[in-house]
């Protein structure tokens, strides 16, 4: 395993030093970041990292997330505060202002209006319906994610084009989109000979689930107005995101970010370390060979905002994939069980049978060197880095309802409302 651990490294380090200024207070004078799902996981630490280093940050939200808690019955591991207390702090320890606008995307006079008054440099946009199992629950929640995070992009396109066409928009995608295919997995673009001609076209997609193929659908559709329009656009495909801790969320408690452990909005690695947490076993999905990128939320907001320092010309999409080291399943238990032992813990892992339609065992190397060219240096998964984050659930563990950890959404039994609520 350390061996393992130390290939993983070499190949996972940086190929150029990071922007030397990049943490400078005033990094980001001049430049305006609308930052659509700044309330969420992602979005609110990456809102704080930008502020922090001078970026103008507005947040766009329609709270929707905290909403599905609401309706599921789930909760943030982590006690987090509404968005308008998150911001009045922020401005209390930081000094710095967060512009919030509360609405929905898909709603175009809304979202035009926000457009019209922030002025945005950049558009990140975040503000999605993020979980598959979500989208595979029944249909009513497969249509709202497809319409949401579809319509939702197709209209940040149009506000960028009608409203501030020199702003570059950055979408996450994800790397669920390539599916795991029998060949490396390039950057966004892969280069075919066939039949005695060659071209580069868009990386072939296999979405695995109705969220992954909104992902795939707000990809197709940015490249083909990136090119209708000229519109500067950057697509990054992000891996699973694991931690809770960045500079920013840590300066006040009433900062902390959002920690999801259930079985529909929990990250494999986050939901496990909770799972090892409260002394519930580790659920690995069936034989535990599926293997994906991950990376640091730390490293996320770096990786935006390189991707704001770095705009694409005019009628270019740059695609980024943006994970920092590979791991099955199996390793991140093993990784966890090992780290949960130094602190007190005794992790144990079962297997379950796996609700998703997946495959188990399956050829996985996909390239990740273009941010790291940029200035990325990785936040690599070490142990003192999962001691850390193990001794912060430990911290709120009495929170955890154990009755939302085990898997409850099944790709196969997807149905409509009536007959999922009939069950």
């Amino acid at each position: 395993a350390p061996r393992a651990r130390a290939a993983r490294a070499r190949r996972a380090a940086p190929l150029a030093a990071h922007r030397p200024d990049a943490d400078a207070p005033d990094a980001g004078k001049g430049q305006r970041v609308m930052i659509i799902g700044g309330d969420g996981y992602c979005g609110w630490a990456t809102a704080l990292h930008l502020s922090k280093r001078g970026y103008a940050v507005s947040i766009v939200d329609n709270l929707c997330r905290r909403s599905m808690d609401d309706q599921l019955g789930f909760n943030s591991l982590t006690p987090i505060k509404g968005i308008h207390e998150r911001v009045r702090k922020w401005k209390e320890v930081s000094g710095r202002d967060i512009d919030l606008f509360i609405g929905d995307v898909c709603d175009y006079e809304f979202l035009s209006a926000a457009f019209q008054k922030f002025s945005p440099t950049a558009c990140v946009h975040f503000g999605e319906q993020r979980s598959a199992p979500y989208s595979m629950m029944d249909r009513t929640r497969a249509i709202f994610t497809q319409t949401n995070n579809v319509m939702g992009t197709i209209n940040a396109l149009y506000a960028v084009k009608e409203f501030a066409p020199d702003c570059h928009m950055i979408k996450l995608g994800t790397m669920g989109e390539y599916g795991t295919p029998n060949i490396d997995i390039e950057e966004g673009y892969i280069t075919i000979t066939h039949n005695g001609r060659t071209d580069t076209l868009p990386y072939p997609k296999q979405g695995g689930s109705f969220y992954h193929l909104s992902k795939c659908h707000d990809s197709a559709n940015m490249l083909f107005c990136t090119k209708a329009w000229g519109l500067r656009t950057t697509d990054l495909n992000q891996g699973v995101v694991y931690g809770v801790s960045t500079d920013e969320c840590d300066m006040h408690p009433d900062l902390v970010n959002r920690l999801d452990y259930d079985a529909v909005f929990g990250t494999a690695l986050n939901r496990f370390c909770i799972q090892a947490a409260v002394g519930h076993p580790m659920t690995v999905y069936g034989k535990g060979g599926q293997t994906r990128g991950f990376l640091n939320i730390k490293d996320t907001v770096r990786c935006i905002q390189i991707a704001c320092d770095n705009p694409a010309p005019a009628g270019e999409m740059k695609i980024y994939n943006q994970f920092t080291e590979q791991f099955s399943v199996n390793e991140l238990a093993a990784m966890i069980t090992e780290a949960g032992k130094k602190i007190g813990l005794s992790p144990e892992v079962i297997n379950v049978p796996n609700p998703r339609t997946e495959m188990e065992e399956h050829y996985y190397n996909a390239k990740n060197s273009k941010l790291q060219d940029l200035g990325l240096t990785p936040t690599l998964m070490s142990e003192s880095l999962m001691d850390s984050l193990l001794k912060t659930i430990v911290e709120y563990k009495d929170r955890v309802d154990q009755r939302l950890i085990l898997p409850g959404v099944n790709w196969k039994e997807s149905a409509s409302v009536g007959k999922t609520l009939a069950k």
